[in-house]
């Protein structure tokens, strides 16, 4: 591109003099920065897609028990799931975000003790909080579960919240509400919830954080318990969101008939981590230069 630039002064050496004052004009040749589009590339996506469930469904197949899982990556609206509304799988701790969502929904602003039951209930998992807390909120759990539309989950009976059977979509559908808003939870009892459940002890943080990358912030809950009258197996399930630069990913993965704790941790990182590495090929680009004179 060349640029014309005006040169105020006297010009000497020439066979034609100019008269002081009057402007020389010299062509410079000036860097301009490539206009570049991009537009998604939804061919490529749904093959990636497909091979990313595929590669999934293989790992599954050769895994113990039930698997089961659910996707939603809020940034581009992109979903994946396999049995995603299986709901017969009991949540076991899981259940715990259910019951202080529940809790801030009804009760409003907590207590400076019912704040230290709900810290140790989500950051430590500690069974005795919940059985607290369920006790104050057990018997509005069904309604709970209707106002938030997750007509996939039942509480458990009595006084056993770990028997709480949900399905993976139904995770999905909790922790949106979490994120985004609505039914009647306030900016700050969401914040609240998320943020502890962004506080979990190290030694409980497995599951569904190994879909990060290093620059990626957790919030997760997992819930592990084993079920000796189903022979001897487990039941671990792992839910939350992970959220960074270009993405907001929500996952939820749930098992059972597993044959130790050790097992279903692995067989859900082994999704998580599937899914996060790929996520980005779910929403391929391909760039285009601008036209050269695009319409006003």
């Amino acid at each position: 591109m060349l640029v014309l630039v005006v040169v105020w002064g006297f010009v000497t050496g020439c066979s034609v003099e100019r008269l002081p004052g009057v402007p020389g004009v010299v062509k410079v040749r000036a860097k301009v920065d490539r206009c570049v589009l991009k537009f998604r590339d939804k061919r490529a996506g749904r093959a990636a897609r497909a091979r990313l469930e595929h590669d999934v469904e293989q790992y599954v197949s050769r895994r113990p028990g039930r698997v089961a899982y659910s996707m939603l990556e809020l940034t581009s609206g992109l979903t994946l799931g396999r049995a995603e509304h299986q709901h017969d799988m009991i949540t076991a701790s899981g259940v715990k975000v259910d019951i202080l969502t529940a809790l801030v929904l009804g009760h409003g602003t907590l207590g400076e003790e019912e704040r230290d039951l709900a810290e140790r209930m989500i950051i430590e998992s500690d069974n005795g909080a919940a059985d607290a807390l369920w006790g104050r909120v057990g018997g509005a759990m069904g309604e709970f579960y209707r106002r938030m539309g997750l007509n996939e989950t039942v509480p458990g009976p009595g006084v056993f919240w770990g028997g709480t059977n949900t399905s993976p979509a139904d995770r999905i559908r909790l922790l949106q509400v979490l994120v985004n808003g609505g039914e009647g939870l306030s900016d700050r009892d969401r914040a609240l919830v998320l943020g502890l459940m962004g506080r979990v002890v190290k030694d409980q943080s497995w599951g569904v954080s190994a879909a990060a990358r290093p620059v990626d912030r957790v919030a997760l809950k997992n819930g592990w318990t084993p079920r000796p009258f189903i022979h001897n197996t487990w039941a671990v399930t792992s839910y939350g969101r992970v959220v960074g630069p270009g993405r907001d990913l929500l996952l939820a993965v749930q098992t059972d008939g597993q044959p130790g704790e050790g097992v279903g941790i692995e067989t859900i990182e082994g999704v998580a981590r599937m899914i996060g590495s790929r996520l980005d090929e779910l929403s391929p680009t391909t760039p285009r230069s601008c036209p050269r004179n695009p319409a006003a």
